[in-house]
């Protein structure tokens, strides 16, 4: 993704299956902070999701951050995602004691969204 005020490049958004459970699919994004704010992340990962649910068939897809990121979270609940603290989990690859070890899992099945990644 990138901007039309600069040219600068905003990050990066998609979906990828977690080398530690394959049998899930991950919309994720990275940005830059000077990006935070202005809906990209949101914008992208709805587009990611109508890719995930309309081309590809997929289901559900889930997203996850450190309980840490509010703001990741809140992306998440403008998506229509939901948490079950339930799901939540300690990341496998993050050292135990490590503040960003602890995560929450959010997820939205294919039938919460409609074309183009709109919210049913």
């Amino acid at each position: 993704m990138g901007t039309g005020v600069d040219g600068r490049f905003a990050g990066f958004t998609g979906l990828a299956r977690p080398a530690w459970n394959p049998a899930l699919v991950e919309v994720g994004w990275r940005l830059p902070r000077w990006a935070w704010g202005h809906g990209y992340a949101t914008e992208a990962a709805r587009e990611a999701l109508a890719v995930g649910f309309d081309e590809i068939g997929l289901s559900e897809i889930v997203s996850f951050t450190a309980v840490a990121n509010e703001r990741s979270q809140a992306v998440m609940r403008r998506l229509g995602m939901t948490r079950d603290p339930a799901d939540d989990f300690d990341y496998p690859t993050i050292a135990e004691g490590h503040p960003l070890r602890r995560s929450v899992l959010f997820r939205i099945g294919a039938e919460h969204v409609g074309r183009a990644g709109e919210l049913n």
